[in-house]
């Protein structure tokens, strides 16, 4: 039931829980005490949003790396203070952290830099390194080839600020147009937030509604960071296309480096994994792969598509 309820809750727009209810077979009352007890058991967490990173201007997705050690658990808590941090894992390799940060444009990741470049003098080992994404392929389970997004949709400051509510300021409950007009420093009627909601959903900039979730307690055992290499460097687009079909490849971009895919790898169990680079490599375009086993989620980035 938890996995149809987490499922459910995953959708074009504005979850409707008198009909998931009733897709689920259940009434509206054991819906919210199944859900309750998902919130107890810390398995869900809050509603959010995923936001298409092809809006005009794109949003900017940007990998850090960092090196550091146990000792300085000031420089993790550090990074977790920048809002724009999405993502960060404790892994295994050279490098033992890894970061995601998302960005409204590159003057927002200029001013954030600078912090992070202040926060990164301070460790023992001032070994990082910065990876800016060319292009988002899959985003949390969503494939952007087939989202239509509408161009002439230009998004103002209003827009952005609905859109950063949306994403991080739900709680338990599903924020209501009344709730978001009061959040808003604007003065807007509550009419002319919905109508904005609407045209951001059907614009394709809101891809999706969807809730966070702990992984490991819906058996999500294993997260990895797999870097791809292809044999024909100039089939970069084609193989990326077909690798977004794999549902354990949650999000993919291209990246400026010698392995110029970077994909975020959920499986059930650590042994899947052995199972999805055999595969990879049977479709004889993958010259060589680079991967990093994540240790520890130590900020989630966890809504992604259940399959």
């Amino acid at each position: 039931m938890k996995l149809d309820l987490i499922r459910k809750l995953n959708s074009k727009s504005k979850p409707n829980i008198s009909k998931i209810s009733k897709q689920l077979n259940i009434t509206r009352k054991t819906f919210e005490n199944n859900f309750k007890k998902l919130l107890k058991g810390e398995i869900v967490e809050n509603f959010t949003i995923n936001i298409n990173p092809n809006i005009e201007p794109n949003l900017k997705y940007v990998i850090l790396e960092i090196k550091t050690n146990p000792k300085e658990p000031e420089l993790v808590e550090e990074l977790l203070k920048i809002s724009q941090l999405k993502m960060l894992d404790g892994i295994f390799g050279e490098f033992s952290l890894i970061a995601l940060f998302i960005f409204k444009n590159s003057e927002e990741f200029n001013r954030v830099l600078n912090n992070l470049d202040l926060i990164m003098s301070k460790s023992y080992f001032k070994k990082y390194q910065i990876i800016e994404t060319i292009k988002v392929y899959k985003t949390n389970g969503l494939e952007l080839s087939k989202i239509d997004l509408n161009p002439q949709h230009k998004l103002d400051e209003i827009d952005y600020n609905i859109l950063n509510i949306l994403l991080e300021k739900q709680g338990s409950k599903l924020i209501s147009t009344y709730e978001i007009k009061h959040l808003l420093e604007e003065d807007i009627s509550q009419s002319t937030v919905y109508n904005r909601v609407k045209n951001l959903e059907e614009s394709g900039i809101i891809l999706n509604y969807s809730i966070n979730f702990c992984p490991n307690k819906i058996d999500f055992k294993g997260k990895f960071i797999v870097r791809i290499k292809p044999k024909n460097p100039s089939k970069y687009d084609n193989l990326a296309l077909k690798l977004i079909k794999n549902p354990h490849i949650t999000d993919l971009f291209r990246i400026g480096e010698q392995y110029g895919l970077f994909a975020i790898i959920r499986v059930k169990e650590i042994e899947d994994y052995g199972n999805f680079i055999r595969k990879l490599y049977e479709t004889e375009e993958i010259e060589d792969t680079y991967t990093n086993f994540v240790l520890d989620e130590l900020k989630p980035y966890t809504n992604f598509i259940i399959f």
